[in-house]
């Protein structure tokens, strides 16, 4: 291993671990169990390393999971996935923007790698309780003024989401509007999905299902649904 010190400013020069002073990062306690579990398991890590378990799992049609970035609602703890059976995206409030080659390049990178070259047959975007984003999305004014460099423009794709709670709930809490546009969050991804030709051609096909699903955490549940996509144009979205 090694670390980044910075020598003066707009510098930064690696140094080894091995002469760092003695540490108590709770990183480096879980970097030497991961080390463990390589020695424990070496015929699993063995075949992660030559990327044939990867290849075995996608093969055998496993999934795309977009999840927030909270450490709260780590999918791999929640839905117990194996190393390789998933490919993960998570950011804040487990936002898919609409399709854009230029302004979200990244989300919509792994997207395309996930349906184009993994051929993943099942996309589930999974919402959660106490979400931080989502309560950004629905308390921020959106007068022109910001507070942060990237949250509220980001947080800003599920807009649909909170004037559809906000014009049905008036009146009632707005940690239960929360609630609602945190659910309501993950259908508008859904919907944003369709707008990726990619997504649109694979569903057309009945070669990929799109699914919405909604961890809490606090209640200790799980709610799955699953899009309706009809060639009519027609799409029903249920929780």
């Amino acid at each position: 291993m090694c670390e980044l010190q910075r020598k003066d400013m707009g510098e930064l020069k690696a140094t080894s671990s091995a002469n760092a002073p003695p540490s108590d990062s709770s990183i480096e306690k879980k970097v030497g169990n991961l080390e463990f579990l390589c020695r424990k398991n070496p015929g699993l890590y063995g075949e992660l390393a030559k990327g044939k378990y990867m290849i075995l799992y996608f093969s055998n049609s496993v999934y795309m999971i977009v999840a927030c970035s909270d450490s709260r609602v780590c999918p791999s703890h929640v839905l117990d996935i194996q190393p390789g059976e998933a490919f993960v995206v998570r950011n804040v409030a487990n936002m898919i923007p609409p399709y854009n080659q230029t302004k979200y390049a990244g989300t919509g990178s792994a997207i395309g790698y996930a349906v184009l070259h993994l051929k993943v047959k099942e996309i589930i975007v999974i919402g959660h309780s106490a979400c931080g984003g989502i309560k950004v999305l629905m308390s921020f004014p959106y007068d022109g003024t910001t507070s942060t460099d990237f949250i509220e423009d980001w947080v800003e794709i599920g807009m649909s989401a909170r004037n559809k709670v906000k014009a049905q709930n008036d009146g009632k809490s707005f940690g239960l509007q929360c609630t609602y546009c945190e659910k309501e969050a993950v259908n508008v991804s859904i919907g944003n999905l369709l707008t990726y030709p990619f997504v649109r051609e694979k569903l057309v096909n009945k070669n990929l299902t799109l699914r919405g699903g909604y961890y809490d955490f606090v209640n200790g549940t799980f709610d799955l649904w699953t899009l309706d996509y009809k060639l009519a144009s027609s799409l029903s979205l249920s929780l």
